[in-house]
């Protein structure tokens, strides 16, 4: 009789030997396909807008690009400017505008 824990050992099978599970009973066993593959798109370019309700708050914006863009603004005129600048950032940037479209 030991009094200090042991280490665990395999269930016998019927056959007497000590045979281990690969998987719990019920557990699908084959290799399925992620569910969460995308479609190839990935976001680059983010707009963080924060627009409090208060009246006498300051708004504020944020633009910030895969590319290194980052950008931050507050005050009402500033946020809308950024706004203004995020959205041009878009048309220019070289990881937004693909090769195709400006040979076209």
């Amino acid at each position: 009789m030991t009094t200090g824990p042991r280490s665990a050992e395999p269930t016998p099978t019927p056959a007497g030997g000590g045979a281990l599970k690969v998987v719990a009973e019920g557990v699908p066993s084959s290799v399925r396909p992620d569910p969460h593959t995308g479609d190839g798109r990935r976001p680059v370019a983010w707009l963080h807008i924060v627009a409090p309700p208060s009246y006498g708050a300051t708004p504020s914006a944020r633009s910030w690009c895969s590319c290194g863009r980052d950008i931050f603004a507050a005050g009402l005129v500033r946020a809308l400017t950024l706004i203004d600048d995020h959205n041009q950032h878009r048309t220019l940037c070289p990881l937004l505008v693909s090769p195709e479209g400006k040979a076209a």
